[in-house]
């Protein structure tokens, strides 16, 4: 335990990366939630990290931008698939998301059982590497949100099905290859989840209070405490929508 990893060159860029996940996270969980499809982004996360890992298997350079395009083409064309069976078979579409993550997933480990280093491009895939995100890395990130952020605000209730699944295959791929998959579902869903517990007009407020909140706290502590950054924010997340929660509760009675 020491407060020298309180390092502002490390943490600042780290809490900035959970500032752009959580601006576009928090009211697409909303959605998420009401759609009643709260593991989407686990299945898009695992089909953007497929592409990856597909790309990889390739021989591409992993920060070109072929990797990339990898990551987003595979996260549209499962986008497009959860689309078109969101249409079809609607009573289905958590079980069908369910099993095309499971899908991916095992892609993602065949393609990387002959690979000496797959073990730690699986934990990288799955928890991140948010410590090491660099502010030139960001600026790219924040343009894109900002624009998903205009679109999702604008178009999206006029765009139906294919433009919310298309602008969170997008968000999810950009937010995986920064905070890891398990940061990238705490984001999407416990500052959602908690917010609910309020009424509507505070929820979005609510939900980016909690994500501000948990990255904070989790970073800070995984610093001091010398443990893995990812994890300890996914915690963190976790106990300040209980914390919240138990709050709104009180104030009800």
């Amino acid at each position: 335990m020491s407060i020298q990893g309180l390092d502002v060159g490390i943490l600042g860029p780290a809490f900035c990366a959970g500032l752009l996940v959580l601006s576009t996270h928090v009211p697409m969980g909303r959605q998420v939630l009401a759609r009643g499809i709260v593991f989407i982004d686990l299945a898009i996360a695992q089909i953007a990290g497929l592409g990856v890992i597909a790309a990889d298997a390739l021989g591409w350079e992993p920060q070109g931008y072929a990797v990339q395009v990898a990551a987003v083409g595979a996260a549209l064309m499962g986008a497009m698939l959860l689309t078109f069976t969101e249409r079809r078979w609607p009573e289905m579409q958590e079980a069908l998301i369910g099993v095309l993550f499971v899908l991916a997933a095992c892609a993602g480990l065949l393609l990387l059982a002959n690979n000496p280093h797959g073990g730690e491009q699986l934990k990288d895939l799955l928890v991140g590497q948010i410590l090491w995100v660099g502010y030139k890395q960001l600026i790219p990130v924040a343009l894109l949100y900002a624009l998903i952020l205009v679109l999702w605000f604008t178009v999206r209730s006029k765009s139906g099905p294919i433009g919310f699944y298309a602008m969170f295959a997008i968000v999810v791929t950009a937010s995986v290859q920064l905070v890891g998959v398990y940061l990238v579902f705490a984001s999407l869903i416990i500052p959602a989840l908690a917010g609910r517990f309020f009424a509507l007009r505070y929820q979005l407020i609510v939900g980016y209070a909690i994500g501000v909140l948990g990255y904070a706290l989790g970073l800070a502590c995984s610093a001091v405490f010398d443990m893995p950054s990812g994890a300890v924010v996914v915690w963190a997340l976790a106990l300040c929508g209980i914390a919240f929660a138990s709050l709104s509760r009180k104030s009800a009675n």
